[in-house]
């Protein structure tokens, strides 16, 4: 499915959020402001961090702020450790040839000593941090390193992560393990919502097959009429028959990333026309067995993340229609 992550790194990968508020409450402290609760922080929190801090302690210059947190964070008693899953995830990448960058907003030397504690260097090609708006690096990451927009995604927990990954045109992966609560998350238009990295491993090795796309869009071509040779007996396929098809198709990338672009999306009108092709291409005895190759010609042919195929017959007496349904995903592949 990817050939290159990009993924953010607190509440992603590790669990920063004991000294991350206890961090906070110093800098508020410094300016007589009143601490949070982590549920509090939480529900407030945003990216870029500057503008947080614009909002609940102005007028400080975000250097000095910078410094405060800093030092209170590196003599926070509570320790950073990596998130369940987070290392079995990075090794099974780095064996399958995924390439994987980091990119993130926390402070440079921290970020470097975690990601040496842990180990986690060899892993990655390449690391950004310190960055606060990510919007303006990730085109950059992209371009610098020849990655295909088609086979990149962005794995964030925060809405400024989602946005990012809409910016530089790449699939976005929300996770729940961090920062921002899943309303916030999900209202951001994730192509995925999953709990936390090691969904997104079981997504990846293909072990996840009730994975749906989040931002809830799709193509509906309803109801095509198609002409074909079908049925069980020898004498009723002799004669040709109409069948009605919808299909439902979740495209691999969401509405607001088209750009207007017809080439970027699913081409309805060829999917429809392919269908007439592959439908009169042979009889067949099952309705079953035309959905299936339906489903599975859209998934190989165009770019589809997801599609379901309803076939109405009208074959039973005393009934509208006889339906069958079929739902497939594009699998996952590590090459």
């Amino acid at each position: 499915m990817f050939r290159a992550l990009i993924l953010d790194w607190s509440g992603t990968l590790v669990d920063d959020s004991a000294p991350t508020l206890a961090a906070t409450n110093a800098v508020l402290a410094q300016y007589d402001r009143q601490p949070m609760t982590w549920e509090q922080f939480r529900e407030s929190f945003r990216l870029p961090y500057s503008e947080w801090y614009a909002e609940h302690v102005p007028g400080i210059s975000l250097k000095e702020l910078e410094e405060h947190f800093r030092v209170a964070f590196d003599s926070s008693e509570h320790p950073v450790i990596p998130l369940a899953g987070t290392a079995e995830f990075l090794q099974w990448c780095s064996e399958n040839c995924i390439r994987l960058f980091v990119l993130t907003s926390m402070n440079t030397d921290n970020f470097s000593q975690q990601l040496r504690e842990f180990g986690f260097d060899r892993h990655f090609e390449q690391t950004y941090s310190g960055v606060i708006d990510k919007r303006t690096v990730i085109g950059k990451i992209i371009a610098e390193h020849g990655l295909d927009s088609a086979k990149t995604a962005y794995v964030g927990d925060m809405a400024h992560d989602i946005e990012t990954a809409h910016d530089g045109g790449v699939t976005a992966i929300g996770v729940l393990s961090g920062y921002d609560p899943a309303p916030q998350l999900a209202a951001a238009g994730p192509h995925f919502l999953f709990s936390c990295i090691k969904s997104v491993h079981a997504l990846l090795q293909g072990s996840f097959p009730e994975a749906r796309c989040a931002c809830g869009e799709s193509i509906v071509i309803r109801r095509l009429a198609v002409s074909c040779f079908i049925g069980v007996p020898e004498e009723e396929r002799a004669e040709r028959q109409t069948l009605h098809l919808t299909v439902e198709i979740v495209p691999e990338r969401n509405f607001a990333s088209l750009c207007d672009r017809l080439e970027l999306t699913v081409d309805y009108d060829k999917v429809a026309r392919r269908i007439g092709e592959l439908a009169g291409e042979r009889p067949r005895k099952l309705v079953e067995t035309l959905a299936d190759e339906v489903a599975r010609m859209i998934l190989k042919e165009f770019s589809a993340r997801e599609v379901s195929v309803e076939i109405e017959k009208d074959i039973l007496p005393e009934t509208e229609a006889v339906l069958v349904r079929t739902r497939r995903m594009r699998k996952p592949s590590a090459g």
